[in-house]
């Protein structure tokens, strides 16, 4: 007997259908129903509550099985569509009265997982009771999705709570924080949408309660309320921090965080640093993933604010970067100085196409990263045709530089010459992958022409295989 216990794919069919299938199967066998509660139980975690009650009416067998799932997952989404009448549907009135009687239903034992997709705007305390109910059944993963349309307190039981391990929390309003937070079984906390309240301390007490914490997610927040925070997390391990996409770049009175985390071996960027970062501390293994927007207003500024915090990224051992913050770095070459050498870097991967004034800066980055030994384009350099004043600019020793990766190649003069500069300069280059973009304006002719001028070029090692490939 094979069951597939995939949760996507049982979740696309009907309960009732895929018992009949595997029964089926099994040449009218009911082998499924003689399994052990543990792994029925299992099998049932994967599938959404409602799919889960629904295997109540299968037999005799399956009718309270679902009562011991300690997996819980609640969402309205099905009733996001425009044919409803949200405040007054019946469908909204089944929906929480089925939330109801499966909380009061189910077996009283631990919830391990309780997720909730709901718009609060049905009834703010009822979603309160069902929080409340999760929290008494020593739930350890907490995830809300809760669309709010006016003020929403949580429980305070969730901001002081020995037993949550994990709290993910989307809630687009003000997050109100109880006075007394102490969160210390918590690995890991993701925030989405909320704005951070006008109290530094409240919010500051909430990153310091939490004295295990592994993973923090703080995705298109609201930080304008708050002046200065420190995230001082010795167990911090992974932090991903997604600045407002819509905020405007001309507004950058946002809030200087500052991260020292001694064990930080993941760090992902994307905004226009519209807060300040400021990084102290981090693993010497760390990966470090930068994505600034090509800018439009206050770029100077901006570009400042990129060059300190890349002087805190310094002893990561892997960069990926954005061809914008590359941008970004430019508009504050005056400042560039102030970058330190990357002393542990091996692993460069650049995203985005360039401009002819980045790939100068660049080159100036190259020079700080001593021990890099693969460099990935996953984009290119673009279609920059204008390659004066190239000529112009210093050679420089990659000593440590052994593999290039180049993709979405176009055979422009800027990209030739970029090669050519690599091929001489990486003395210890033992291969450069070349992949033809398949966009190219260039004949299969012109294309075997620029191969044979690649290969033509002076190389500084003697063992660089040059693989161009169309």
């Amino acid at each position: 007997m094979i069951l597939n216990m995939n949760s996507k794919s049982m979740g696309r069919f009907n309960v009732k259908e895929v018992y009949e299938e595997q029964s089926a199967i099994n040449g009218g066998y009911d082998s499924i129903s003689l399994l052990p509660d543990c792994i029925l139980d299992h099998i049932l975690s994967y599938l959404p509550t409602k799919e889960a009650v629904a295997t109540s009416v299968l037999s005799k067998r399956w009718k309270y099985l679902w009562t011991f799932v300690p997996i819980l997952d609640f969402d309205d989404s099905l009733l996001y569509s425009s044919q409803f009448e949200f405040r007054h549907s019946i469908n909204v009135t089944c929906f929480m009265n089925f939330v109801d009687k499966v909380l009061l239903q189910r077996d009283k034992s631990n919830v391990k997982r309780f997720r909730l997709s709901c718009r609060v705007c049905f009834s703010a305390s009822r979603v309160n009771e069902w929080i409340l109910s999760a929290v008494k059944q020593n739930v350890q993963e907490l995830d809300l999705c809760l669309f709010v349309e006016e003020p929403f307190v949580l429980p305070a039981c969730v901001f002081d709570n020995e037993i949550l391990t994990v709290i993910k929390l989307e809630m687009n309003c003000n997050l109100h924080l109880p006075p007394r937070i102490s969160i210390p079984s918590l690995k890991t906390l993701h925030l989405r949408l909320v704005t951070f309240p006008n109290d530094n301390n409240t919010v500051q007490s909430l990153f310091s309660s939490c004295p295990f914490l592994e993973e923090l997610a703080v995705l298109d927040c609201e930080w304008m309320n708050l002046k200065r925070i420190s995230i001082t997390i010795p167990s911090l391990k992974i932090l991903i921090i997604d600045d407002l996409p819509f905020c405007s770049v001309d507004d950058l009175r946002g809030c200087e965080i500052s991260i020292d985390a001694g064990n930080l071996i993941f760090f992902k960027y994307s905004g226009y640093l519209s807060n300040k970062i400021n990084i102290y501390g981090h693993s010497s293994s760390a990966l470090a993933l930068i994505n600034i927007p090509t800018l439009s207003g206050r770029r100077r500024e901006i570009g400042h604010r990129t060059v300190k915090l890349f002087g805190g990224l310094v002893n990561v051992s892997s960069l990926r970067i954005s061809s914008g913050t590359i941008e970004a770095l430019f508009h504050a070459e005056d400042m560039m100085d102030n970058l330190p050498n990357f002393e542990n870097l091996t692993f460069l991967e650049l995203r985005g196409e360039f401009r002819k004034h980045s790939i100068k800066l660049l080159i100036k980055l190259l020079r700080r990263m001593l021990k890099l030994e693969f460099l990935h384009f996953c984009e290119g350099l673009g279609q920059c045709e204008d390659d004066s004043g190239m000529q112009l600019l210093p050679d420089c020793a990659l000593s440590s530089l052994k593999t290039v990766d180049y993709t979405n190649f176009c055979g422009t003069n800027t990209e030739i010459w970029f090669l050519r500069f690599l091929l001489k300069n990486a003395v210890v280059l033992e291969k450069m992958n070349v992949y033809w973009s398949k966009n190219s304006s260039k004949d299969q002719m012109n294309q075997w022409k620029i191969k044979e001028q690649l290969h033509a070029l002076p190389k500084g090692s003697l063992h660089c295989a040059l693989l161009i490939t169309t």
